[in-house]
């Protein structure tokens, strides 16, 4: 069967995606269900649906990890309802999307620390700290991907970027994607979380500290970006910079020039919205 995969011609300067993840099932895992978390599970069946109908063999088999349980705070900014309080998550999401989508796909209520060892294709980390974060890249399934998509936000803007570790997998590549860290250490420096951290919040005080649609409007952006990788094989960027209050999205070009002076001045980006250190 000819898929739009086949037909596309690539340029120098694109991103080709690894061959083996056209041909097997994708294996991904979402780690954090919260705003960014959950926004993600509930989009990736219609990226697992289309990349089946344009002739992908297996499309994707997914696992939401996450060892937080509802909150009644979280029935506001979140799609969980008061009936689910006190629920995991995790678990919640996936008996969802597996009653609705009629898949397979996994729920682990369990939080990552560095024991944990899931083989996975893609990694897809919308955590809520610096030390979450942190905790991902001393995982062994982190060292074992493909690729690395981190998702983090503030009150009114975030980012998303995909990378590709510097494992076995990835370390010989010509054009080897970076990771968020890569380009901006401080999204994994745990000292910072401490003066970003806020006290325990109501509903209402949630949604006066965070912008309604943010988490979604990222995560949306970064599985239209997942789906332009998996129908054409390639992408000319690999992240983008979202901010509500101006109005502006703006990409993350395929382009080793910008990545090295972004990696020299991290400190005083030009993009200063990626600064935002959470996902849910």
């Amino acid at each position: 069967m000819t898929t739009a995969i086949e037909t596309t011609i690539a340029t120098k300067t694109d991103h080709q995606i690894p061959g083996v993840l056209l041909q097997k099932k994708v294996q991904v895992t979402v780690v954090g269900c919260g705003g960014t978390g959950s926004a993600i599970a509930a989009g990736l069946p219609y990226l697992h649906q289309a990349m089946v109908a344009l002739g992908h063999p297996h499309g994707l088999d997914v696992t939401l990890i996450d060892g937080d349980r509802i909150s009644r705070t979280n029935c506001v900014r979140q799609p969980f309802s008061e009936s689910e309080i006190g629920l995991h998550k995790a678990t919640v999401l996936a008996t969802r999307i597996n009653l609705f989508w009629g898949l397979g796909w996994k729920g682990v209520p369990h939080f990552v620390d560095e024991s944990w060892g899931q083989e996975t294709d893609l990694l897809i980390g919308c955590v809520d700290s610096r030390a979450a974060r942190n905790a991902i890249t001393r995982t062994q399934t982190y060292w074992n991907c493909h690729y690395w998509l981190d998702l983090g936000n503030n009150a009114d803007s975030g980012q998303f970027v995909l990378g590709q570790p510097e494992n076995q997998k990835n370390k010989k590549r010509d054009l080897r994607l970076p990771t968020a860290p890569e380009l901006f250490p401080e999204l994994v420096n745990p000292k910072l979380d401490k003066k970003d951290r806020l006290p325990p919040c109501s509903a209402l005080e949630a949604l006066e500290r965070q912008e309604p649609f943010v988490n979604q409007t990222l995560a949306y952006q970064a599985l239209a970006m997942l789906a332009r990788l998996f129908r054409y094989g390639r992408l000319s960027y690999h992240g983008g910079f979202v901010n509500l209050r101006t109005g502006r999205t703006t990409s993350l070009p395929v382009d080793p020039v910008l990545w090295q002076r972004m990696r020299a001045q991290s400190s005083d980006s030009e993009y200063p919205e990626i600064k935002g250190k959470k996902g849910g």
